[in-house]
């Protein structure tokens, strides 16, 4: 059954939104990622426009991670001062964001922008997960292996302003969870990305937050700067498709219920190299994309 989105200007099958919106429910679920780092390019993918694409996956993950935040709530799995500490930083980064989009739109680059930012950070940060899971399972084989700390204390560690955050057992400098907030709101404003699968890395190795703590802690500051990310898109670029949002939340919801549970059960190393799995392949297929000449090598665009 067909559906026309009226922002994106295209019409697409309902069952294959509902689909993709399960599906990365059901990821979001698993892993504390907001999933629009999946479900961005899988939009564009089957043909929503890019722009479009971005400031409407921002809109779908605020429900999706609200029901994935309540779940892990549930469980105890939240540290919510962490998780205010982010949101605010990411406020400051998602308008900063919002503006630099709102740039490279008028410039018209705002697609070249999306696709190699996404191969680019997706690659890397998939191959250096990969390698990092795959030598924790090899030394948690190894009955005489000495166990590693995920983080190392740094300068970083050093910094002024700390906060004891009881819930993950730290004592780190507020300013760590404020600038990544900022990072990730600001990338959350340019891709359309709840920013988790950064995110969930740089808690467990950079702030040396417990695994356990980490999806649901992720997923509530998914919420707040992916709501702020989709009030800013709408009001700055009119590019979000309530319709299309709409479609893809219902299917989200419903997934995210079923993935937490899921995840649950899964150890922490395993739960990292399925993550670095999944990022490597949507990078590649990204990448593959832009390899391939188009199918016309001229076009014309009317701009109002």
């Amino acid at each position: 059954m067909d559906v026309y989105l009226p922002i994106a200007a295209v019409t697409q099958d309902v069952f294959v939104l509902l689909a993709l919106g399960l599906c990365v429910g059901f990821i979001s679920g698993i892993f504390g990622v907001g999933g629009g780092f999946l479900l961005t390019p899988l939009l564009i993918f089957i043909g929503v426009p890019q722009a479009v694409a971005v400031a409407s996956s921002a809109n779908q993950l605020v429900g999706a991670s609200l029901s994935g935040v309540l779940t892990h709530w549930k469980r105890g799995n939240v540290d919510f001062k962490m998780g205010s500490v982010l949101s605010a930083g990411g406020f400051v980064g998602s308008a900063a964001g919002v503006a630099l989009f709102t740039l490279l739109r008028r410039l018209g680059q705002i697609d070249l922008v999306i696709s190699l930012s996404y191969v680019l950070l997706l690659g890397t940060l998939g191959t250096l997960m990969m390698i990092e899971s795959v030598g924790a399972i090899v030394r948690a084989r190894q009955p005489n292996a000495r166990r590693r700390r995920l983080h190392q204390h740094t300068w970083f560690h050093g910094l002024p302003f700390k906060v004891r955050f009881r819930r993950s057992k730290l004592y780190i400098s507020a300013l760590l969870p404020l600038g990544l907030g900022f990072g990730i709101g600001v990338l959350s404003a340019i891709l359309g990305i709840g920013g988790g699968f950064l995110v969930v890395p740089a808690m467990i190795y950079v702030l040396g937050m417990p695994t356990s703590v980490v999806p649901g802690t992720s997923l509530m500051q998914t919420v707040f700067i992916a709501a702020s990310v989709t009030v800013l898109q709408a009001l700055t670029n009119q590019t979000v498709d309530g319709v299309l949002a709409l479609i893809m939340l219902i299917g989200g919801v419903i997934g995210v219920q079923y993935g937490a549970r899921y995840g649950a059960k899964l150890r922490g190393e395993y739960l990292r190299v399925l993550l670095a799995l999944l990022i490597l392949a949507v990078g590649a297929k990204l990448l593959v994309d832009l390899t391939v000449p188009p199918d016309s090598r001229y076009s014309i665009v009317v701009r109002e």
